[in-house]
């Protein structure tokens, strides 16, 4: 139970020959590509994207796509316009700007909701949410509605990853922003942990922590490193999220409101100069902390998760997708029930090495699944089933 088979059936080498260029052209099928369960093709939308880091989709067809230099690009077909109106973002290493998602009211109230890296005046930055409308080209009614409380150096481990719950709440990952991680475990202090909000910024009455004068206000869970994985079943309501390690020790998470995750005392990576273990580890699990539901072995570095619910891959239904950056390649994790516990029952390798760092994976609301990869040259692709 605790080492699933993990299964590699593809041709990584014919899929980089297929693909060609496409910029600004008609969407064209590269590859018919052979998965335990399921015959997948995938196509390329568009490429040309500089570090896209998260796709949203609007209820006309279109396609909302951030780019990690800052630029929030708007895909209709295969045309893209970049929209101005951002708020300014300090685009710097892993900072920049982040996640994108509409509100689930966003038909009635349009708003579109963006996490990023927001400068100070002293050269530091610090996770930030805004919010805003779009009118024609521009992005108006800009205001952010949450800065987390202490900026510090920049280009490390912002997050930062938005999920909607079933309430109307959001939820947002806040990286532990690299150089002082024992802030992870320090809950007067948002990095490390994840943050639920109400739709305007406040903080909802029932989050875990509002009558512990110890906790900040907005901390649904803490003791997280860098959660870059971020996604809620929408048929159980469960929050999945995948969490980067140092030198191994990438997780798989279920959320509980109120728990610690246990970084930096526990983890089950290493050191990264000395691959011993971590200066500030105390021991791989302990007493009051919430074990992680399984460590992603060989390593993933995790970005965009996304659950399989609309129908269109049977096998795959219910079952994670866990992209990968280095390790180039989508986890489809099967996550069951047992004993009274949840456990990963099996894991399987897909694109492994074929289309390179992959950022994000989403659900379309056509039920396709869509990727965006991480490259100065990124592209937006669609995984459909194949014949």
């Amino acid at each position: 139970m605790n080492t699933p088979m993990k299964v590699v059936n593809i041709f990584a080498f014919v899929l980089l020959l297929a693909f060609g260029g496409n910029a600004g052209g008609q969407e064209r099928h590269s590859i018919r590509l052979s998965t335990q369960y399921q015959a997948i093709q995938v196509v390329r939308i568009v490429d040309g994207l500089e570090h896209p880091w998260s796709l949203a989709f609007l209820p006309d067809g279109r396609k909302l796509v951030t780019e990690r230099p800052g630029r929030l690009l708007v895909i209709d077909g295969t045309a893209v316009t970049r929209l101005s109106g951002l708020p300014q973002i300090e685009a710097r290493g892993q900072g920049g700007l982040l996640d994108v998602a509409l509100h689930p009211d966003y038909e009635d109230n349009g708003w579109i909701y963006l996490s990023y890296s927001k400068p100070d005046n002293s050269g530091q930055t610090a996770t930030a949410l805004a919010r805003g409308r779009i009118d024609g080209e521009e992005l108006v009614d800009v205001e952010d509605l949450f800065v987390q409380d202490r900026y510090s150096a920049p280009g490390r481990h912002y997050g930062s990853r938005l999920a909607w719950l079933p309430d109307g709440t959001l939820l947002m990952s806040i990286g532990d922003r690299g150089t002082d991680p024992p802030r992870a475990q320090d809950t007067g202090d948002h990095a490390g942990s994840l943050v639920r909000l109400d739709a305007d910024g406040s903080v909802p009455a029932d989050n875990p922590f509002v009558d512990d004068d110890d906790v900040l206000d907005e901390i649904y869970a803490y003791g997280n490193r860098n959660i870059q994985g971020l996604a809620v079943d929408p048929l159980r309501g469960e929050i999945w999220a995948t969490e980067h390690g140092p030198r191994g020790g990438d997780l798989l998470h279920r959320i509980q409101p109120g728990k610690n995750y246990g970084w930096p005392v526990v983890t089950q990576g290493l050191d990264y100069r000395t691959q011993e273990r971590f200066p500030h580890a105390q021991a791989r699990r302990m007493e009051g902390v919430t074990p992680h539901i399984y460590e992603f072995l060989p390593a993933h570095p995790p970005s965009g998760l996304t659950v399989v619910t609309a129908g269109l891959f049977p096998a795959w239904e219910g079952d994670l997708l866990a992209g990968g950056l280095a390790s180039e390649r989508i986890r489809r994790l099967v996550v069951r029930e047992y004993e009274g516990r949840y456990e990963v029952f099996h894991d399987e390798e897909l694109l492994l090495g074929s289309v390179g760092r992959i950022r994000d994976v989403r659900e379309g609301p056509d039920g396709f699944i869509y990727v965006l990869t991480d490259h100065a040259n990124g592209e937006l692709l669609r995984i459909e089933p194949a014949d």
